[in-house]
Parts: C-alpha cells; sequence; structure tokens
C-alpha cells in the first residue's frame, strides 16, 4: 500500500468507528425517550380499567395525555430516530469503504479516484453537528495515540490549539496615587 492508500484507509476507518459510537449514542437516546411513552401508556391503561365512571380519570387522562405529547414533540424535535438511521448507514458506507481498500493491495490510479469519491461522497452526508463532541475527541485521540491519520473535520478538536489562559489571579495591581 502506498502511503495515500494508508491515509484513506485510517481516516475510513476512523469515520467508522465514529459513526458506529454515534449510533450507540442516538440509539440510546432514542430508547430513553420510547421508556416513558410506555411507562404514561401503562399508566393510562390501569388507570382506565379501575374505574368504571369517566368522569372520575378525566384529570389523570388528560396529565398522562399531555406528558404523552410532551415526551412525542421533544422526540420529534431531536429527531433521535432519523440520526440513528443516517450514522448506522454512514457506519456501514465507511466499513465497506474500509474493507474495499484493505482488500485491493495492487490499487491502479484509477480505483484509487473511485474510492476517493466515495469517501468524499461520505463525508458530506455525515453530519458532524450531530456528532458529540466526547466522540469525536475519543475516537481522535485513540488513533492519533496509535501514530494513524484522522480526517480533517475531527482533527482540531484534540487541544493541539488550545492557548493557555493567563492567571489573573497572580497580577498584582499597586495604586500609587490617592484619590482626592
Amino acid at each position: 500500500m502506498t502511503l495515500n492508500v494508508s491515509k484513506l484507509l485510517d481516516k475510513a476507518e476512523a469515520l467508522t468507528l465514529l459513526c458506529t459510537r454515534t449510533t450507540t449514542h442516538w440509539s440510546f437516546i432514542k430508547f430513553c425517550f420510547s421508556v416513558p411513552l410506555i411507562f404514561t401508556s401503562s399508566a393510562m391503561c390501569i388507570i382506565n380499567s379501575i374505574t368504571q365512571d369517566a368522569n372520575e380519570v378525566k384529570i389523570p387522562n388528560i396529565v398522562i395525555n399531555a406528558i404523552s405529547v410532551l415526551i412525542i414533540s421533544i422526540n420529534n424535535n431531536v429527531r433521535s430516530s432519523e440520526k440513528y438511521e443516517v450514522f448506522k448507514k454512514l457506519s456501514e458506507g465507511f466499513m465497506v469503504l474500509s474493507q474495499e481498500i484493505e482488500g485491493n493491495d495492487n490499487m491502479t490510479a484509477e480505483q484509487y479516484h473511485i474510492i476517493m469519491l466515495k469517501y468524499e461522497n461520505l463525508i458530506t452526508d455525515l453530519p458532524f453537528e450531530d456528532v458529540p463532541m466526547k466522540i469525536k475527541r475519543n475516537v481522535a485521540k485513540s488513533f492519533t495515540e496509535a501514530n494513524r491519520y484522522i480526517p480533517i473535520q475531527i482533527n482540531g478538536i484534540i487541544a493541539n490549539h488550545i492557548v493557555k489562559k493567563r492567571a489573573s489571579a497572580d497580577l498584582q495591581i499597586c495604586l500609587d496615587s490617592e484619590i482626592v
């Protein structure tokens, strides 16, 4: 493998890991929205089956319905299910790309160009703003510590660009003039 193919493989593997971890993150968020809906539906079923008079359970039904609607509305705004599907698809795409690169020992310039186009198309579809910073840092750190290449999109988050703050507590101000 030439150096450029090795770089591309490292970057594709880094993005496979990034997308897989992000898929897990959004799956957990999706699960967290599902559990309260199960409880509210169960509570509604229990409350409605306890009593014969519908007027007795009118207020509890309204409250439980309001909670369910609130949870559903928040879930629709967060769009965790959509994000889960996007990152799952991208994870699979980067995995296939990594396998394609690894399986091709004698890559021609034309094959490299086609694989680069696939990589660029996947990168274009990747919503980096929906990847939690913790996941970006972990992937970047694990690949840089192993002396492997990482994509430019996660290169600037590994704290190699941080400027130290000045400690203002160490400064002393001397006032020599008197207030008149």
